[in-house]
């Protein structure tokens, strides 16, 4: 989503003829986010978006945009591919795989009010469905073993207190992950990066959400809670607003319901999903890589979150 390729429509003329879009009219990079380039493409046939995968090879790609082709055959309103002449979902752009999608309606709601949050988890449980009988398996590549093996490069680039509260965590996740309670969490395909940015609404109705390229098979009930800690926060404090809390999970648990074990996992899946995204944002603050428009995102943020669900848990999920 940041650019780290250049492209430009002269590089496009030629590639552009294996698609079945007509010319490429124009071409804008997208400057959010930190992990693939992205850019508004506006071709004979109209408004689409272009993705070069900086970090994910040709071999990991099918389950992604397989995905997403097999929701949006589900009546689950995501980006659909758009497959070449030849019937191709991935071709190489500069020597790297590269997707084009259809663009979504609607802007990012920034500011969501408990409506938009009810919109989120309908949709965020349909689509958990609909994956059910999705064929491809690939665990979450940002789960505990990801976050295992990459705290400790982060470690000595921390202050102390930043530091004991990794270490912390990351042993309880290790634990809660081994219980009984665990295991018996429901799995599938989950997005595992539906933050508002990642949604697109016009007015108070939900017209889409995108950037898949986190997804894998976890638990359901991670899925929700990184988009409860999204979602449902005051980004200045990280504390929960229980009104939009409370319509979100409402609005999921009326289309699936959450299971017994389920609201045992509640608070531990929270801290996970605050952990994964610190991690995150701690290695892409001190590790960095070079882009054209990359915006690293602040860690302090899921920090905040972290300690508050430590602190003061979270209201309970429906029954």
């Amino acid at each position: 989503m940041a650019v780290f390729t250049a492209v430009s429509l002269d590089d496009l003329s030629q590639w552009i003829k294996q698609f079945p879009l007509g010319r490429a009219l124009a071409l804008d990079g997208i400057s959010s986010g930190i992990d693939n380039s992205n850019f508004f493409l506006t071709t004979e046939r109209g408004e689409f978006v272009l993705t070069i995968f900086e970090n994910l090879g040709f071999e990991q790609l099918p389950f992604y945009v397989q995905l997403m082709r097999h929701l949006a055959g589900r009546g689950i309103p995501v980006p659909a591919p758009v497959p070449t002449i030849e019937g191709e979902l991935v071709v190489a752009l500069h020597g790297k795989p590269a997707i084009i999608v259809s663009r979504l309606s609607g802007a990012s709601q920034l500011d969501p009010q408990p409506v938009h949050c009810a919109e989120v988890g309908t949709m965020l449980a349909r689509m958990h469905l609909a994956g059910q009988a999705f064929p491809l398996v690939q665990p979450n590549l940002r789960g505990l073993d990801w976050i295992r093996a990459t705290a400790p490069t982060v470690l000595p680039l921390i202050s102390e207190a930043e530091a004991a509260l990794l270490r912390s965590e990351v042993a309880y996740q290790g634990e809660f992950a081994g219980s009984v309670t665990y295991a018996a969490l429901q799995r599938g395909p989950v997005h595992a990066d539906l933050f508002r940015n990642n949604v697109m609404f016009e007015g108070e109705r939900l017209t889409g959400c995108f950037d898949f390229y986190f997804a894998g098979v976890d638990t359901w009930l991670f899925d929700v809670a990184v988009t409860v800690n999204d979602w449902c926060v005051d980004l200045a404090t990280g504390e929960l607003d229980e009104a939009r809390v409370r319509a979100l999970l409402a609005a999921y648990h009326a289309v699936r319901p959450f299971t017994a074990e389920e609201q045992g996992a509640w608070l531990p899946m929270l801290r996970a999903g605050a952990l994964r995204f610190w991690l995150s944002r701690l290695y892409d603050l001190h590790i960095p890589r070079a882009a054209e428009l990359l915006t690293p995102h602040d860690p302090t943020h899921f920090e905040r979150i972290l300690r508050a669900r430590i602190e003061r848990g979270a209201p309970d999920l429906p029954t």
